[in-house]
């Protein structure tokens, strides 16, 4: 098969693929821990477990990318299996309908998409050119973002009208699931080399010998960890009557959170998405990413500190702009800095690391609010970001090295 019919049929899938993908991204972003608060009316322990339940796949994924190989099995293949997995949960969920079961239901619904994120990683870097990555990634991303935003706010109206839906619900996130296995079985990939031993986290030790890797890996930690914690703590902000937050005297509807959470800061995403893509393709890393950062920033203190409806707008149209450049930042930046044979052991890394804070950001969060005020805590996240800003800066040189996914080949094939 060409390398352009790879391209083609690969672009294809995705396109397909990201509608689903839309529907599960609403699932883990707003409604899941949604029901949890308003229909079972969840603990803090298990909204936090609901919360984390895709970072638990994230920290899998060295052990994930290491069977994989271990296996033979083709890369789409083995990412497809994962997605029937998670259609089968949540069909359990749905027929189930008790708090130990959609708590576990959910955490390995959204383990089984999180671990696949690093197969996903290595398709992009085989069957997609380099000069136009960022810019394919992005046309499929921005019908994964109508999707979520459309389907947030008729899932949000429904929830309104009639919370017992939430069932019917969990059987479209199943379908969904399904849906993404078919178009992920489809595209032409190949089994992952084994060139370094068989050990679960064998990839580990790239965070200890790449320099510039292991200081990104750092300062993301610090932004991934408030941006983690900022995001169960919308939900609870807006959902959570103890909060106070009303919008003409009374609580805040499950529509309402669907559009501060779901429908503008997916609009605002889908408007700048081409942008993003475009500048990942041409524009230094470090100088992305620190824009990006300051974007999140902002959003935490207006969401937090601001309080009011005006402020709660602005902040979810911030958080869309920023996490539209965020989202492919963090999908497709070690194809940048990773030897093209271990993209997939590099993006394992990254994912253990985001899968670890994944975990303890909610257990922090819920906790904390118990005890501080929720403005307080959103300077907190804050200044978390701009600490992990600042250790970004002195890279900037180490960006200008980085493998350029050449706006500039495009422009010297033509």
């Amino acid at each position: 098969m060409s390398d352009a019919h790879r391209t083609a049929l690969t672009y294809r899938s995705e396109l397909w693929r990201a509608v689903s993908a839309g529907i599960l991204e609403s699932a883990g972003a707003t409604f899941l821990l949604l029901i949890a608060v308003r229909w079972f009316e969840s603990g803090a322990w298990a909204k936090a477990l609901v919360a984390a339940g895709g970072s638990l796949g994230l920290i899998l994924a060295p052990l994930v990318v290491t069977r994989v190989a271990a296996l033979g099995w083709p890369v789409a293949q083995s990412a497809s299996r994962l997605a029937m997995f998670g259609a089968v949960c949540f069909l359990v969920m749905a027929l189930l309908p008790f708090l130990p079961v959609y708590v576990l239901g959910s955490v390995l619904a959204m383990t089984a998409s999180s671990a696949a994120i690093p197969l996903l990683t290595q398709i992009y870097q085989e069957n997609y050119p380099a000069w136009q990555r960022g810019k394919l990634f992005s046309r499929a991303f921005m019908i994964r973002i109508a999707t979520a935003a459309v389907f947030s706010d008729l899932a949000g109206r429904a929830l309104s009208a009639h919370l017992s839906y939430y069932r019917w619900l969990l059987l479209v996130f199943a379908a969904a699931f399904a849906a993404a296995a078919f178009c992920l079985a489809r595209v032409p990939s190949r089994p992952l080399e084994v060139l370094s031993g068989t050990h679960p986290f064998r990839a580990l030790r790239y965070a200890r010998d790449d320099r510039v890797f292991r200081i990104t890996l750092v300062s993301w930690m610090f932004l991934g960890f408030a941006t983690l914690m900022m995001l169960p703590l919308r939900v609870e902000y807006l959902a959570n009557p103890e909060h106070g937050v009303t919008l003409n005297g009374h609580p805040l509807t499950a529509a309402d959170i669907a559009l501060l959470i779901g429908v503008i800061p997916n609009l605002a995403r889908l408007l700048v998405n081409p942008v993003w893509g475009w500048l990942f393709d041409r524009m230094n890393f470090f100088v992305l990413r620190i824009t990006l950062n300051l974007g999140f920033a902002l959003g935490a203190i207006s969401f937090f500190v601001g309080g009011t409806m005006p402020w709660l707008v602005l902040a979810a149209v911030l958080f869309g702009l920023a996490n539209s450049g965020a989202d492919l930042a963090w999908s497709l930046w070690v194809t940048k800095f990773a030897p093209p044979g271990r993209v997939a052991d590099y993006m394992s890394v990254h994912t253990f690391f985001t899968g670890v804070r994944g975990v303890a950001a909610p257990l922090v969060a819920f906790h904390l609010i118990a005890g501080l005020p929720l403005h307080l805590v959103g300077w907190i996240c804050a200044g978390l970001i701009l600490i992990g800003t600042v250790l970004l800066v002195p890279e900037i040189k180490a960006g200008k090295g980085a493998r350029k996914a050449a706006a500039l080949v495009e422009e010297v094939s033509e």
